[in-house]
């Protein structure tokens, strides 16, 4: 069977992740072939909407461990990767019709890349989303510059320091979900869709609100204050300084992460926050070209997915070590190999 599949169901382009086995984590021919039928149903007028979804979960994010194994045998399947993924999240981004993703259980990284920055990201009360990149020694990418910066206060820097997961309460509160509906709901929804209904008017008639308010209202101000100062040092002393078990937990999550992709988070987000989409994803892969010659992501992947660990050994081992000049080196330009947008 195919890991994507493609459907015009009526008026409805369908797209389907078809590697469940693997938590729909994408490849690269997935993503080749996901931004070649997208420009096909662009032109197509029978078309009206395209939906995306996954088999049994939504997207894990890319097979990081298929990109670990590329970059340490020095091919090019791991640059040609995010190459080919960042151009599918900006034609997602920039997409002539509306763009419908039904989310349900996990979606990260990757998952939000192909979901986040269309129109509609319909959560279900399975949801689970998240961008943990910092965990095993990479970045917030996809668009995270973009969209995190973009979350209301300091939600999007909380969100890539700690690798917070958001059930889908929090989602629509951060904006990651613009709307919710029941797990039994979904197949109404795309019956619905496939006969031509508007998007939105059809979500505002069928959408249910979480009856939990969002856990991370409560934590809103202490979160804008703390996770707002200017550097990740100062976030992780203003933590010690509350004492609380949030703050004591979420010191603790931190510090867990690799030290210069906390750095690297830090200021790909503070920058994102004034650059425009196509801009964010050209810094993006800047940083991800870069990050193929260090040793963190390798390691990060060795302890989350390999021997499972959980005890990574990251270089440089602290904050302090990580200098100014060496995150400069990560956001240099490429010269003739920039992100062809």
């Amino acid at each position: 069977m195919s890991d994507i599949l493609f459907e015009k169901r009526g008026a409805a382009g369908l797209i389907t992740l078809n590697r469940p086995q693997a938590l729909n984590a994408l490849t690269h021919a997935m993503v080749v072939a996901m931004k070649a039928q997208l420009e096909e149903w662009a032109a197509d007028p029978e078309i009206a909407c395209v939906v995306v979804r996954g088999e049994r979960a939504f997207c894990a994010g890319g097979d990081i461990r298929a990109l670990a194994e590329s970059g340490r045998a020095g091919t090019r399947y791991a640059l040609d990767f995010w190459r080919d993924e960042y151009i599918l999240n900006a034609a997602i981004k920039h997409y002539p019709k509306p763009y419908l993703a039904t989310i349900s259980g996990i979606a990260m990284g990757g998952g939000l890349g192909v979901s986040v920055h269309g129109n509609y990201r319909v959560v279900d009360e399975t949801a689970l989303m998240a961008m943990p990149e910092t965990g095993i020694g990479f970045f917030p990418d996809v668009g995270g510059s973009w969209f995190l910066p973009r979350c209301p206060g300091e939600i999007g820097m909380y969100l890539a320091l700690t690798g917070a997961r958001l059930r889908a309460a929090d989602a629509l509160y951060a904006g990651v979900a613009t709307h919710s509906v029941r797990a039994d709901a979904r197949s109404i929804l795309l019956d619905a869709l496939a006969q031509g209904e508007d998007p939105a008017k059809l979500l505002s008639e069928i959408e249910v609100r979480p009856a939990p308010e969002a856990p991370l209202a409560a934590r809103r101000a202490s979160i804008d204050n703390i996770f707002g100062l200017s550097s990740v040092e100062e976030i992780l002393e203003a933590l010690d300084g509350e004492g609380d078990e949030w703050a004591q937990a979420t010191a603790a999550a931190i510090r867990t992460k690799s030290p210069t992709s906390l750095k690297i988070a830090f200021r790909e987000l503070r920058e994102g926050k004034t650059l425009s989409f196509d801009d964010c994803m050209r810094m993006e892969f800047r940083v991800a070209s870069r990050v193929l010659l260090g040793g963190d992501f390798f390691e990060g992947v060795r302890a989350a997915l390999i021997d499972k660990d959980g005890n990574a050994k990251w270089q440089p081992a602290t904050l302090s070590e990580v200098t100014d000049e060496c995150i400069d080196a990560y956001f240099a330009p490429l010269g003739d190999k920039e992100l062809p947008l």
